[in-house]
């Protein structure tokens, strides 16, 4: 996630950063909004570019000069909050994964927090004393026009924030809610004070990669909404209505056009991984059912066990990231692995899912677009239906892969505005409740969006002899967070990884000790926030959390001793 680790220094068996080298874009990045005027500033950069490091970098500069602030990070999914955490302890800020908003206050030994727009609907009053006067980054700031509720507790709850860094990975535009913190033109086109685009990244070079569209026809037969037999292939003018339903009937897992394109894209995995033999492939399926037959697809025809991520499993976050670590060909998922998720290993998609929308398709070849330093040439591919809107949207990205504004000639057939946009949700809903069915789907033909031959190409990577581009970053924040002693049990730990773990050793204590004694919960729990002086345990420092821990056993072991005194007696 870093461009590079930079200069650094050992203290306590935990290395403290001292300096990040930066990409070029991000070191001009940070000097804008160095010079801003207004305490909001937007950077889009396309996926894979590095926004984390930039938004971190500018966070840890600012924090540096506002002794006492805090530093609020919103993020869209569960697992993305772990991420941006993970990434921020590279930086030696410290942000408090577990915050909810019954804690009240934050501990006095992290920096922060990073929550979700979801939590941030329900916990904006708790959330603005945090960020009075301090920094929030919002990532993919977007999702704040996702529900106009949303948009509003964004706005309440970081108001009086002095810094409020807003990210996105493509450009956006607001027709309905206007996204707070966010300026627009007369078009609702958002206005970035800093953009960095899929273009500009390639030819910078090192930084992403050419990613290739695959784009696999049919012939689909359907019972329409008025129970009538329908036939069409992707080639065939439709309207919106039948557009969706020809996608649909392509996308079913009854049918051959999505197995077949399936065997196609891991064919293409497997030549990939000659030269990249933990690369991996990624599927984006229409909802959880829908990934579950994707699965049952690449066990039966490919004897592959894909991992399968959906929202409805508890452990998807954990599986994601096992799966970003591992070596495992196939990931099937909906949503969760669409947007921010940084799996750089990931080198051939396939979209399997009716959303059509250009943010949500450039989104989702991003998961495909992340560098590797020194692995050489790595093209990506991304294997489409060809339905018209996809294929549009395909060409848009390979004319900036060819640096070249010049539109194709052979298009002429992506020429209907309203073959672009999104089906409506009226329509979708009309066809939840009409006679449609899928019959049968046969993929034709492979035509790719072509680009120049990838070899040899987009492979300079960025020198590392810019001295300008190493960022000497100012000591962080200093925290009352003392190191455990060299050997002491949690040593080898970061500092949310202890306090994860002693949080849940106080609740395993409280539990046994309330089983034990007859006492409620939050009797057992006022007792030892009592005796550790705090009035929340969310509140509690490492070190307090550990004072916790020994109290309770203590409490416990008190009550051994006397349950056996009175056994012997």
């Amino acid at each position: 996630m870093f461009a590079d680790a930079g200069r650094a220094a050992i203290l306590g068996g935990r290395t403290m950063a001292r300096s990040i080298r930066l990409r070029r874009w991000q070191k001009a990045a940070l000097d804008a909004f160095n010079a801003r005027e207004t305490p909001d500033f937007l950077a889009v950069a396309t996926p894979g570019a590095g926004k984390t490091t930039f938004a971190l970098a500018a966070a840890r500069q600012r924090l540096a000069q506002m002794p006492g602030r805090r530093l609020v990070v919103v993020a869209p999914t569960q697992h993305l909050k772990t991420q941006w955490a993970d990434a921020a302890e590279r930086l030696d800020l410290h942000l408090d994964t577990g915050w909810t908003a019954q804690d009240d206050t934050l501990p006095r030994d992290v920096h922060g927090v990073v929550t979700t727009y979801q939590q941030v609907a329900t916990s904006a009053a708790a959330l603005a004393p945090i960020a009075r006067d301090g920094i929030v980054v919002l990532d993919e700031v977007h999702h704040a026009g996702d529900d106009r509720a949303w948009g509003d507790s964004v706005r309440a709850a970081f108001a009086d924030a002095a810094v409020r860094l807003c990210l996105s990975g493509t450009p956006f535009r607001s027709d309905t809610n206007a996204i707070p913190f966010v300026r627009y033109d007369h078009e609702a086109m958002a206005e970035a004070d800093v953009e960095y685009g899929y273009g500009a990244a390639l030819r910078d070079g090192g930084v992403v990669r050419p990613v290739h569209f695959p784009r696999i026809d049919g012939e689909m037969e359907w019972m329409d909404n008025d129970g009538l037999l329908a036939s069409a292939s992707f080639t065939d003018r439709l309207d919106q209505v039948r557009s969706a339903q020809r996608l649909r009937t392509a996308l079913s897992v009854e049918g051959e056009w999505l197995p077949d394109v399936l065997v196609r894209a891991h064919r293409q995995l497997l030549t990939v991984r000659r030269t990249h033999p933990d690369a991996g492939g990624l599927v984006i399926a229409m909802d959880q059912e829908h990934a579950r037959g994707i699965a049952r697809i690449l066990r039966l025809r490919l004897n592959v066990d894909p991992v399968v991520a959906v929202s409805e499993d508890p452990d998807a976050a954990r599986r994601i990231a096992a799966f970003g670590r591992g070596t495992a060909p196939w990931i099937v998922a909906v949503r969760m692995v669409s947007e921010g998720v940084d799996i750089p290993r990931l080198r051939v998609g396939v979209l399997a899912t009716t959303t059509t929308t250009e943010l949500f398709f450039r989104q989702a070849v991003g998961r495909l677009a992340r560098w590797i330093r020194g692995l050489g040439p790595q093209p990506a591919y991304m294997f489409i239906p060809d339905d018209p809107r996809l294929r549009a949207h395909a060409f848009a990205i390979a004319e900036q892969r060819r640096h070249s504004l010049r539109r194709r000639e052979d298009d002429a057939r992506t020429d209907d505005p309203d073959a672009l946009d999104e089906v409506p949700q009226r329509v979708r809903d009309e066809e939840q409740l009409s006679l449609f069915a899928a019959i049968s789907s046969r993929a034709v033909g492979t035509e790719e969006v072509h680009g120049p031959d990838a070899e040899g190409l987009f492979v300079a990577e960025e020198p590392d002899d810019d001295e300008g581009l190493v960022l000497e970053l100012m000591p962080a924040p200093h925290l009352d967070a003392p190191e455990p002693a060299g050997g002491a049990p949690g040593s080898d730990l970061s500092p949310r990884q202890r306090r994860r773990l002693l949080r849940d050793a106080n609740a395993a204590a409280v539990s046994e000790i309330a089983r034990l004694t007859g006492g409620t919960h939050a009797q057992v729990n006022s007792e030892l926030n009592r005796l550790v002086g705090v009035q929340r345990i969310g509140e509690a420092t490492l070190e307090q959390l550990e004072r916790r821990r020994e109290q309770a056993h203590r409490w416990l072991a008190r009550i051994s001793g006397s349950r056996a005194a009175a056994g012997s007696g």
